[in-house]
């Protein structure tokens, strides 16, 4: 409806977000708004020193339906720098989700499309319910994946892409689960209970090792194991026993209780 957002943002008081995609009517597709939308929310909550991780959902009856198709249309017509700052501006939503320095989780319910797919796959943890359904549409619109290809490339290897990009079918959430585009699949009625599981690991993990342990992950996926990367995955490892989060971490386990750092009720 126009006036609402296309992403509604809510911080709790543990400190963690949920993003909703806000445009049911057509299955939350992604439009201009939308996708900067997303993008300045990403921006925003990353500053905030108290958040510990976000969610990321859809409004509605599905998560995510690609690209509003009457949107694409006048993106057809648009002048050519109006249509490369949009692809700029999706490239630069999903690697929004994906170098968010706090733990992200999606949830997918219903149809998962497009961009969709890229959304799930950009975020750290994606848990589906089992009636979700997945599928790479832009072949059958005569257009291309391109901004999400390399980013699914690593989550789910190029066999499994090669397929799935280049037919357009549609295919299940345990499909999803067995090339590992998702972690697990729930019974859609089970889906917040599963993630406020994962949530509470969260919640358990120290923040700033986790955000760290974040940032190693990728830097590891994109730099060759040279000598000098040894060194500093080395330097790292050694310099972080040495800070409060690992006296505090390393007490509270053997005190069996909950760390400073759990919210307080």
């Amino acid at each position: 409806m126009p006036g609402e957002e296309a992403v509604l943002c809510a911080l709790d008081a543990r400190g963690i977000a949920t993003l909703t995609l806000n445009r049911p009517a057509v299955n939350n597709a992604y439009d201009g708004a939308l996708i900067e939308a997303l993008c300045e929310a990403c921006a925003r909550l990353a500053g905030e020193p108290a958040l510990r991780g976000l969610v990321l959902r859809g409004a509605g009856r599905h998560f995510q339906a690609g690209a509003d198709l009457a949107f694409l249309q006048q993106l057809r017509q648009a002048p050519p720098q109006d249509n490369l700052a949009f692809s700029r501006r999706t490239v630069a939503a999903i690697a929004g989700l994906r170098d968010f320095p706090r733990p992200t989780v999606a949830l997918i319910h219903g149809g998962c499309f497009g961009g969709g797919v890229g959304m799930a796959a950009a975020c750290d943890i994606a848990l589906a319910a089992e009636d979700a359904v997945f599928a790479l549409t832009e072949v059958r619109w005569g257009i291309t994946p391109a901004p999400i290809l390399p980013l699914l490339a690593r989550r789910i290897g190029p066999r499994a892409l090669g397929r799935y990009a280049l037919t357009g079918e549609r295919f299940s959430a345990a499909e999803a689960l067995r090339i590992g585009l998702v972690h697990e699949v729930v019974p859609a009625a089970d889906l917040d209970a599963a993630a406020a599981r994962i949530i509470e690991h969260v919640l358990m993990a120290a923040p700033e090792a986790t955000a760290m342990t974040k940032r190693l992950i990728g830097e590891a996926i994109e730099t060759p194991d040279t000598p000098a990367f040894r060194e500093r995955i080395a330097q790292e490892a050694a310099a972080r026993r040495r800070l409060p989060e690992a006296a505090e971490g390393l007490l509270s386990f053997a005190e069996k209780r909950k760390p400073q750092w759990y919210p307080q009720p």
